[in-house]
Order: structure tokens, then C-alpha cells, then sequence
């Protein structure tokens, strides 16, 4: 299937009508609904990053976060297991294409997981040997493949690379092998089914294991713009999705609110039209600096490799929309007043679910030191850039 069938940004704008009004359902639930995730595998959404060769789209990031936006706008949770899904997918670039082919023999297949290293994996004939423990699991209840990073250990000793640092593998394991573990009560996102999971004693064949057996990721620009980029540029697109929605309801409420001992409308409050204007312009130049940046750093993939200044730009103007589109949330949220607490009221889930997504470590504080130090020329570990 290549990449001209679907474009995800259409098939967004479809599925959203039937996502808000299963929002609430979708959060009682603590994951995805099966239709749902099944609806988002239709869109093309789950094989975004995927390698055409494999069946997948590749789809310009620009192009993917405006899906994503879309999604969140109308559900924040169906959002974020969209990106999930597309990003894991990414990592078959990195695997043999008989693992890629095999993995989407099914193009609605959908592969989710976690990159940090948690879990041990020792190195047996033929591939390698896991245990692990893994937190943050958004959708992996959801996934037929669920991806999960390792550190590597050899004759019962950490394997490290010539300069000292651990070696690690993501290693991609059946959805049968996953043990999920009912953790997540959480105060937002509730919907991503974000369990923790585990493995044991899991073999896991080479061709599994990304890495292993191919040198470096295939040489489509897609994979030549930063990886790490892609899942925090995908949060972001979650976060300014919650921060539209948030903004279309507090104009409804401010349009029929008649505050306390008022005869005018909450409208009328000139402290809700400048909170209005605000939280708007907020949101808006902040989306401005992120779509740049991204476009930026995608111009320069399309020739060849991704600059350091390109991909410092990136996740800047992605930590920055984060936590602006918060800020706009926060905004309507306390202007909205009583109301914003109420189930009924969808800004009190806005505001949740939106100070969930800044929590999450791709946009926390150290990217601000880390892009303030490129910036200003200093020395910087810049791998996760």
C-alpha cells in the first residue's frame, strides 16, 4: 500500500466527528476502545512512519502532527495511541525488512511500546533472552507488536559500547509474550491505557531485536529527521489538539453563561475577552514556531542530514507549544469559573488530560538547558536531539 491511498490528515477530519462524543466512555475505560483503535489502523494513522516498503506511508511530519492535532482536538486520548502507533512503527526502519514485511503482512497491524531501557536482555544463540518490567505502555493493549528497550547484557555482564555507555536494543515482541499489568488511575489521558507491562523469559530471535542485524536506519528522509523528534513533536500536536478544543468551549460557555448577580452574558466581561485573546494568540504563535521548525529540519532531510541547529530547533519549538498550549488551556479553564469543574463540562477534562501530556519527559525542563545550550555554543549531550 503506498502512501498516496490514505492521507491521514482527511481521514482525522472524518474520524473526529465520532470521537468527542465517546470521550467520556473512552476515559472510563482506562484504553481504547477496540473499534476505535481498529478505526484509527483504517486511517492509515498507525503506518504513518512506517517504511513504504513495508507497507507503510512515511508521511511528511508536518502532515502527521496536523492528523494528530485533529484527533486531539476531538479526543486527546484516540490522539496520543495514534502517535504512539506511528512512531513505534518507525522503529522497522531499523529492523530487516523480512521483520518489517512480516510485522505488516497485516496493514492494520499496530506496533506500540517503550523506548527507555527497562528491561534486561542477555544474549543467547541466535538472539536474546528478555526480562523486563516496562511503565508508560499507552496503547499497548491495543498493539499486535509491542516494542520494548533493553539493556544488553553478555556471559552475565553489561555489554557497553568502546566509549563506556551501556548498549541497549529495543527489542519487538508479540503481542502474546506482554503481560499487562492494571496500573493506570491516573488524573488525565486516562483513555491511552498507558499500563505497565512485562516479559519473561522471553527469547527473542535477532531479526527482533532493533539494530542487531542492520547497520544503520534505511536512508529515506523520513529517518534521517530525528527520531526522538518525532515523539516529542507528536505530543505537542496532542497538546495544542486539547488547547483548540478548549478555547471552542469556553466561547460556548462564555456565550450562554450568565455569571453570579450578572445580566450579561460571561462574554460581555471584558476579563473574558482579554483571556480569550490571549489563550488564542498563545496557541496560535506558538504553532507557528513549531510548524516552522519542523518544515525546517524537514527541508533539510529531504537532502540529506538533519543539522544540529535544525533538530535543537525542533524539539524547542515543541517543548515551547506544549507548555503554551497548557497555558491557553489554563487560561479558559479559570475564566470558565465554577463551571470548569463539573463531569459534565469538557474543560475540566481538557485541562487534566493537557497537564498529563506536559509531564511527559520529551518536553520536560531539561530541554529547556539542553536547546538553551546549543544555543549559546556551549558543549551539550545532544544524542536525545
Amino acid at each position: 500500500m503506498t502512501r498516496g491511498v490514505v492521507d491521514p490528515r482527511e481521514a482525522a477530519r472524518a474520524l473526529a466527528l465520532q470521537l468527542t462524543p465517546r470521550s467520556e466512555d473512552i476515559e472510563r475505560a482506562r484504553r481504547l476502545p477496540d473499534d476505535i483503535a481498529k478505526q484509527l489502523a483504517e486511517g492509515g494513522f498507525y503506518r504513518m512512519f512506517v517504511p513504504e516498503a513495508y507497507g507503510g506511508l512515511e508521511t511528511p511530519p508536518g502532515e502527521a502532527m496536523e492528523a494528530i492535532e485533529t484527533l486531539a482536538r476531538a479526543d486527546a486520548a484516540s490522539a496520543w495511541v495514534a502517535f504512539i502507533g506511528a512512531t513505534s512503527g518507525s522503529v522497522l526502519a531499523n529492523l530487516p525488512a523480512e521483520t518489517g514485511h512480516a510485522v505488516f503482512a497485516d496493514p492494520l497491524a499496530m506496533v506500540a511500546g517503550v523506548y527507555a531501557p527497562q528491561g534486561r536482555a542477555d544474549v543467547v544463540d541466535g538472539g536474546f533472552r528478555v526480562e523486563g518490567h516496562w511503565a508508560w505502555g499507552s496503547g499497548t493493549q491495543n498493539a499486535d507488536w509491542i516494542l520494548g528497550g533493553c539493556m544488553i547484557h553478555e556471559d552475565g555482564e553489561l555489554a557497553r559500547h568502546a566509549n563506556g555507555a551501556p548498549q541497549t536494543r529495543l527489542m519487538l515482541f508479540p503481542r502474546s509474550a506482554v503481560e499487562h499489568l492494571d496500573t493506570w488511575y491516573v488524573s488525565g489521558l486516562g483513555g491511552t491505557g498507558s499500563t505497565d507491562f512485562a516479559v519473561h523469559d522471553c527469547f527473542v530471535p535477532n531479526t527482533h531485536a532493533a539494530g542487531s542485524l542492520v547497520d544503520a536506519p534505511l536512508d529515506r528522509p523520513l529517518y534521517r529527521f530525528p527520531q526522538f523528534g518525532l515523539l516529542a513533536t507528536s505530543i505537542a500536536a496532542v497538546a495544542m489538539g486539547i488547547a483548540r478544543a478548549a478555547i471552542a468551549e469556553f466561547v460556548e460557555v462564555a456565550e450562554g453563561k450568565l455569571p453570579a448577580g450578572s445580566t450579561r452574558p460571561l462574554a460581555a466581561r471584558s476579563s473574558a475577552q482579554s483571556e480569550t485573546a490571549r489563550a488564542e494568540a498563545m496557541l496560535r504563535s506558538a504553532r507557528a514556531f513549531f510548524y516552522e521548525a519542523i518544515d525546517a529540519a524537514w527541508q533539510e532531510a529531504l537532502e540529506g542530514p538533519v543539522s544540529l541547529d535544525r533538530r535543537s530547533e525542533v524539539r524547542l519549538a515543541t517543548t515551547h507549544a506544549t507548555h503554551a498550549a497548557a497555558e491557553a488551556v489554563d487560561r479558559m479553564y479559570h475564566t470558565a469559573g465554577g463551571t470548569s469543574v463539573y463531569q459534565r463540562s469538557p474543560l475540566q477534562r481538557h485541562f487534566r488530560d493537557v497537564h498529563v501530556a506536559t509531564q511527559h519527559m520529551m518536553v520536560g525542563p531539561a530541554t529547556w538547558e539542553l536547546t538553551g545550550r546549543v544555543l549559546l555554543g556551549l558543549d551539550a549531550d545532544v544524542s536525545t536531539l
